[in-house]
Formats: structure tokens, sequence, C-alpha cells
């Protein structure tokens, strides 16, 4: 299909021609058509799916028309709600985009920033508003935004702001808004309480599901590193020492974790810099820019500032931690491997996490295959011990209600290096007994 059978204006369709668009993504073609009758839609693509094409397009259309307030400053016709800046940011840029032939406005607000320059843009008029639920809440509350004539109202990444803690503001949101409205909701995973805030929030909608949240791209090479904690530092600079990897972009759990993992690669002239949530914006927008361009090797972020990060040509995603939470890890590795291109994904595992990596495997119906060519490779029974210390103190991970029971599931030992002796198979020959044991943590 192409973007000219979906009934688009020309300044849209010029627009995307001048993007080098011509084929719709799945959800795109779904939702698009859907979108223009003005039914709601209900939504679940996980990230790379083309998912803010597929409502900003069409919304763009349905408001290209005369203003019904036209003495009066232009009302907000259309808000788009979104978890976090960069995402936020990334929305906007889309909008400015699709809709750079046609007389709209639209203007995004986040905290973090002086508000002087989004409430005086708020006073001139903007017909489409994109924002975070911090700011959004700030500024309702001083009276400079009033939503009372938006007619489209869009709620993304829904599971992201249950995990951030958003719903209640959300809800406060929700609640100031015309009851007669178009509402387009859409999360990349469906927990019951996302489910039950969709079935309040949405009328007769139509539901569009594309790529499930299990899935993983099939042109993204998935590797284990069996590692110990304390070796992880040393493991990343030593995969880093391929100069063919140009670029990645490497995950941890904590903001704190992100700046100690900068400053270990920076000491051994790695150009790298963090991306969190106690950055500043300038600092976060700057090195997401100066990893764009290439002129940072390395970006390390955590889950959360991560989200909506969209770079070209990613070849390459390393899980310094495994996330506790299954999709998350689909959602990483989808950095890389998109738009029809391949990648790679390293993913360190200490003992620790072996039961993260059980969940992940039953979640993708995949073993993942297992890197046992390095020189800091475990041993299967420093894992398996280790493993099973970390149950039993409950390290495990949060309940994920109405999965497999833990015994029916064998789990993947295949990477961790075996006992050597006997000339038999110590993983890598040219490390095998040579390196130095760890110091416990």
């Amino acid at each position: 299909m192409l973007f000219e059978e979906l009934n688009l204006i020309e300044p849209i369709l010029k627009a995307l021609q001048t993007e080098g668009y011509t084929n719709p993504t799945p959800i795109q073609e779904q939702s698009i058509p859907t979108i223009l009758t003005s039914r709601d839609l209900l939504g679940c693509a996980q990230t790379g799916t083309g998912k803010t094409a597929a409502f900003a397009i069409p919304m763009l259309q349905l408001l290209n028309k005369e203003h019904q307030n036209a003495k009066g400053p232009r009302p907000i016709r259309a808000l788009v709600l979104t978890p976090t800046r960069e995402l936020a940011i990334q929305i906007e840029e889309s909008f400015k985009a699709y809709g750079k032939n046609l007389a709209l406005r639209h203007l995004v607000i986040f905290g973090g920033v002086g508000q002087k320059a989004q409430t005086d843009a708020l006073h001139r008029g903007v017909d489409i508003l994109i924002a975070t639920p911090g700011r959004l809440l700030d500024l309702m509350g001083q009276g400079f935004i009033n939503l009372k004539d938006v007619e489209i109202f869009v709620l993304d990444e829904a599971d992201r702001m249950l995990d951030m803690g958003f719903i209640h503001d959300v809800k406060k949101t929700i609640a100031k808004l015309p009851a007669k409205r178009q509402t387009l909701f859409f999360s990349a995973t469906m927990p019951p309480e996302i489910q039950k805030l969709a079935d309040t929030i949405l009328t007769n909608p139509l539901k569009v599901e594309v790529t499930p949240v299990s899935s993983t791209a099939e042109k993204i090479e998935q590797s284990i590193y069996f590692v110990e904690k304390n070796d992880k530092k040393n493991l990343l600079i030593h995969i880093l020492q391929d100069k063919t990897i140009a670029t990645a972009l490497v995950f941890t759990r904590t903001k704190h974790g992100a700046d100690r993992i900068v400053k270990d690669l920076i000491k051994v002239g790695v150009k790298a810099e963090a991306i969190h949530g106690n950055k500043s914006q300038n600092a976060r927008q700057r090195a997401l820019s100066n990893f764009k361009d290439k002129t940072t090797r390395i970006l390390v972020a955590t889950d959360i500032a991560a989200r909506g990060i969209d770079v070209d040509e990613l070849t390459h995603v390393i899980n310094y931690e495994l996330p506790n939470v299954p999709e998350t890890y689909v959602h990483r590795i989808g950095r890389t491997g998109r738009a029809g291109n391949s990648g790679i994904s390293f993913s360190f595992c200490d003992s620790e996490e072996k039961e993260y990596l059980d969940d992940i495997e039953k979640l993708i119906a995949l073993k993942i295959p297992v890197q046992e060519d390095h020189p800091f490779a475990m041993s299967w029974q420093a894992l398996l011990s280790g493993a099973a210390a970390a149950k039993g103190k409950g390290k495990a991970k949060p309940s994920r209600g109405g999965r497999q029971d833990r015994s029916e599931y064998k789990p993947n030992l295949s990477g961790a290096r075996k006992p050597s002796g006997g000339g038999g198979g110590g993983g890598n020959r040219r490390f095998s007994g040579s390196r130095p044991k760890s110091k416990a943590d």
C-alpha cells in the first residue's frame, strides 16, 4: 500500500514525500483510516513500528479546518500526553514535519526548563499541545491551559505512564477534558491496570495490535554473556575494543550506574555520555544530538530516559544489566534493527540476573545464544550457586502473575564455562584458567 491510497490531503502527502515516506507501516495502514473517521482507537504496538505517524498524520488532517474561535486566541484542539521529555520533543518534531504545509500551530511543554517561553506560546494560541503530565497540570493550575475545546486526545505510552507513577496525573488530566472527544490510546503492553484505564476512557474503539511485545525483530542478532557482576565493566571495555562498533546504546537500571559506566569508559578513552532523569533538559538533548551525529560513540541510558529515542541505523544495543521486566528487554533491543536494517544485541548476565534471563526467554520463546568466547566467562558452578543464593535472599523479580511455573522451564546454561581439565571444554581456550578469580560482591 502507498500513502496515496489512504485518502490523505495533498499538503500532507507532499510533506511525506519530502520526508521520503512512500509506504505506510502496518500500524499506520490500519490506524490512519480509522482515525480519519473520528473513531476511538486502542493501539498496542512496540517501539519502532511507526506509531507516532499513525496518529499524527490523521490528526493533522482532521484539525485542518477553520477555527471556531476565530476572534480570540486559538484554543487547544488536540492534546498528546506522553511520559518523557525526549519522547514529547520527538512527537512535536513529527507534527512539524508532517504538518509543514498546513497552517496549524503546535507546541511541546515539559518540566525541567523555564516556563516563560511555553506560556508565551500558549498565550499566542496553539492548535496541538504535546505535554508531559507534570508540566501540563502545573500550567493548568496556574490558569495558562484550558482543555475545554479539545477535540482529539492522545494518551501515548500508557504502560510507561504506569511504570513512572503518572497514572494519577493522567486521570486528573482526563477529568478536565470534554466528554465528547476522540480518544487515541497507545500502549506497548496491556497490564490489567492499563486495560482498565482504556476501558473507562474509550468508546467503541477499534483495536490495532502490531508486532506483539513478545516478538523480537528477526534481523536482530542476540547473544548473552555470562559474567560476574564485578567483571561487567571490563567486559564492556573488552567488547568496545572492536572498532567496527561505531556506536552503541548501553542500558543500565539506575541513573548512578549510567554515570559510573560513562566515567569508566572515558578513563580508557571511549567517548561516552549518559542520559537519565537527573540530567538537565539541555544536557539530555546535547547528549542525544552528539550520539546521533556520532560525536559520542557510546550513549548510556536508563529505560525511562531512553523511551522514545529514535536513532537511525543504530547497529548495537548492549544490556549492561538485564531488566527485571521481560517486556523491557524487547523494547531495549528494538532500538536497533529498525526500518528493515539488521542489528546486534549483547546482554550481560550475572548470577543474580539469571532469573530475569529465564523470564525473558520464556516471553520471546527463544533460547538466546550464549557467547562464551570472552575473557570473563563465569563457571557454570558460580552461575548456578549465585542464582540459587540470590533466589534464597529474595532477590527475585516482581510478580508477573499468570506466567508459567518456573520449574517447567529448563534453564539456559549453555554458555557458562565448563570445569577445565581433561582436555575438555573451557569455552575460550585462550583464556581458560588464565583469569584471576573475581572478588566477591
